[in-house]
């Protein structure tokens, strides 16, 4: 929902864009399927790194290891942090500015917002800032890290993104990555609550 809303906020200002996903080995890979759709309906170029491998050396979360289990429960659980992959979000994004800088461009967003600030230390403005910081330092081509969902919460952005007309059908959330999302796990429940806020109905089927 988050890097969905983001695609479609920014193709409406208008912006040149270039949709990256990465595949890091993630137990709920059915995003990526998803992401692929959402790019092909705005027309925007999409580019899908393979870093499965690096899944084996991440190991004690739940989404990179398949011998913990997806809890399930909310997201202020303690046993939410067994879905933390370790550094995901530096790593995702430091092949994003690699890729950026290469093609010139001049800013990498990605979706991290307020709801994830509990469990996720790299979705924190904190985070945030000093990746920027090193964004800005690690080419000659300088880049920057936007982050405009970084003091929203899942709610707001399913209310900018039902505005946008983002097609939820086509966005996955469910951490366990199975036939139908699950409607338990901790991904699960922040976007039920956030349609909930919004007073949008979900048009995904829950097992």
């Amino acid at each position: 929902m988050d890097s969905a809303t983001l695609l479609y906020h920014l193709h409406a200002e208008g912006h040149e864009l270039k949709a990256l996903a990465i595949d890091y080995g993630q137990r709920h890979g059915k995003e990526l399927e998803g992401a692929q759709r959402l790019a092909n309906y705005l027309d925007v170029p999409f580019s899908k790194v393979d870093l499965a491998s690096v899944a084996k050396l991440l190991q004690g979360s739940s989404q990179t290891d398949t011998t913990v289990d997806v809890p399930e429960g909310h997201y202020s659980d303690e046993n939410m942090k067994l879905t933390v992959v370790p550094n995901r979000n530096m790593i995702m994004l430091a092949v994003a500015i690699g890729h950026a800088a290469s093609l010139g461009y001049r800013n990498v967003a990605y979706g991290a917002h307020s709801g994830d600030h509990a469990i996720y230390p790299d979705c924190r403005e904190e985070f945030a800032s000093a990746m920027n910081t090193a964004a800005l330092l690690c080419d000659w081509n300088k880049v920057n890290l936007i982050r405009p969902f970084i003091e929203m919460d899942k709610g707001d952005i399913c209310i900018l993104g039902n505005k946008l007309k983002v097609p939820w059908k086509d966005t996955w959330t469910c951490y366990k990555g199975l036939e139908k999302s699950c409607g338990k796990c901790g991904s699960c429940t922040e976007r039920l609550e956030a349609f909930e806020k919004a007073g949008v109905t979900d048009p995904l089927h829950y097992a």
